[in-house]
């Protein structure tokens, strides 16, 4: 068995033992025992166990973050952050397992399609601040949005029997998105509050730095130097992130 063909049969195994298992945690002796190599072919492979959970976490997610890389992106950025809150829901749920597995504190180095993940999500908040369309950062957005969705996707697959509520994660990301845009670009579905003329107000001034952030960041600076170009986009990152009253 050649040297690649031994790597993708043990992952595969993994990626298999690790669906079907009560917990999603694997001992690399069934590993071994299932794919029919010893142990030191895994660990020459991966490492070791940190290693192979996380070579089996990117090739589950391989198949989901190709659909979000080949996706056309709208021309409305806030209705792909709509879309790609409710596809990464719907994979959890769909891979329970391998999900947890994704969010584990004991992995101690991120997945590369965890970090892939974010890239993805803080591009489409990027392009929304060009268009003026959040009240913070795209970095700020970023994590709130991940920190929510990663929340209650992990709520759904880990206590099913108490988060029941199909409509949960909707009114999560409404929510939460309320919060990050603004009051135009906010969701207008039954149960978000329509926003009136002094939080429009209030908006304006973070939205605005959020815009220019994203403007400068893409523009790279002209006419500033490397040094002059990121202080800006601090102090308007700062604008931008500001809570009211500050």
């Amino acid at each position: 068995m050649s040297t690649t063909n031994t790597r993708t049969r043990i992952l595969e195994v993994a990626t298999e033992l690790v669906a079907g298992s009560p917990d999603g945690d694997i001992s690399t002796r069934a590993v071994c025992e299932a794919a029919q190599v010893g142990a030191p072919a895994l660990y020459r492979h991966f490492g070791d166990k940190e290693g192979l959970l996380s070579a089996v976490v990117d090739h589950g997610f391989e198949r989901y973050l190709a659909t979000k890389r080949e996706r056309d992106e709208s021309t409305d950025p806030v209705e792909d952050l709509r879309r790609g809150w409710d596809s990464h829901v719907e994979f959890a749920v769909r891979n329970p397992n391998l999900y947890r597995l994704m969010n584990s504190p004991a992995m101690r180095t991120p997945p590369a399609a965890a970090l892939e993940s974010h890239r993805i999500l803080t591009r489409d908040l990027e392009r929304a601040a060009a268009q003026g369309r959040i009240r913070v950062s795209p970095e700020l957005a970023a994590q709130m949005i991940m920190s929510a969705s990663v929340g209650v996707a992990l709520m759904l697959v880990a206590r099913p029997a108490t988060f029941d509520d199909a409509d949960v994660s909707r009114r999560v990301r409404d929510a939460v998105h309320a919060s990050i845009l603004t009051p135009d670009a906010a969701p207008t579905e039954p149960g978000v509050a329509e926003r009136g003329a002094a939080e429009r107000g209030a908006a304006e001034v973070p939205s605005a730095a959020a815009r220019l952030s994203a403007l400068l960041r893409e523009a790279q600076g002209p006419g500033l130097s490397t040094a002059e170009a990121a202080l800006m986009k601090e102090w308007l990152d700062r604008v931008a992130n500001a809570r009211p009253g500050e």
